[in-house]
């Protein structure tokens, strides 16, 4: 089964600035797309719940350093990217 990924216009902003920042990462956050929609639940992508005020949206890591905030919409195997940065710039 693969994943639909809906890409929002304030997502896209925020990946141009954050790849802008950190080109290095481009190769490593393709790979971690791919393997998103093909299978989200794929052990390297580390896909946890959150908590608190981010309760309604999951995370999934880029490398230990960077993450991806998801809205996860299980029931129309869709897959929203939200927010991109470090651990300290999403949460």
């Amino acid at each position: 089964m693969s994943y639909k990924l809906l890409f929002t216009e304030s997502y896209l902003k925020r990946l141009k600035k954050f790849l802008k920042r950190h080109p290095d990462v481009l190769e490593r956050y393709a790979k971690t797309m791919e393997i998103l929609e093909l299978n989200p639940y794929h052990p390297s992508l580390r896909l946890h719940k959150l908590q608190g005020r981010l309760c309604e949206l999951y995370s999934v890591s880029i490398t230990m350093e960077y993450r991806i905030l998801i809205d996860f919409i299980i029931q129309d195997e869709q897959i929203i990217p939200i927010d991109i940065g470090t651990h300290y710039e999403v949460y």
